[in-house]
């Protein structure tokens, strides 16, 4: 979950995951982390998720930053999040060339539409999953079906 971790002078924990970009790539979608691990590490008041999002380009041999943004994940718009399908579910930003900072996000209303974003989440893998498993019982029917060798 972090790259770095320590408490402030006010006893606050603070897990840093810092991320990358090469801007000169079309297409960066990275994990964040898993919304089981967020929901729990958020129960406490006194834990923040952040990150550290770095943007870059190569000229030759050199490294140009062009961005930093250091912002608690509770910051980052929806609309530049997604879930991807690992374990209970990781949060990603959909695409590292689009991020959208919100400042004035509370983590409660951004806590709350992880909720409703995840229970949307779960839906769609259920009928996937549906899917899956009447390809499946289709497959043993064939196979059920051939005589033995």
């Amino acid at each position: 979950m972090a790259d770095l971790a320590f408490n402030d002078i006010d006893g606050l924990y603070y897990v840093i995951d810092v991320k990358t970009h090469r801007t000169s790539t079309k297409f960066n979608m990275p994990n964040l982390t898993s919304v089981r691990r967020l929901s729990r590490f958020y129960e406490d008041d006194n834990n923040y998720f952040s990150l550290l999002l770095v943007s870059y380009h190569l000229e030759k041999t050199q490294t140009v930053f062009t961005d930093v943004k250091f912002i608690p994940i509770e910051f980052l718009d929806w609309d530049c999040l997604t879930i991807g399908a690992l374990g209970w579910g990781q949060i990603q930003i959909a695409n590292s060339n689009r991020v959208s900072v919100n400042p004035h996000y509370s983590r409660k209303k951004w806590m709350l539409e992880l909720c409703d974003i995840v229970a949307e989440f779960y839906s769609k893998e259920i009928g996937k999953i549906s899917e899956r498993i009447g390809h499946f019982e289709k497959v043993r029917e064939f196979w059920l079906a051939k005589p033995d060798d």
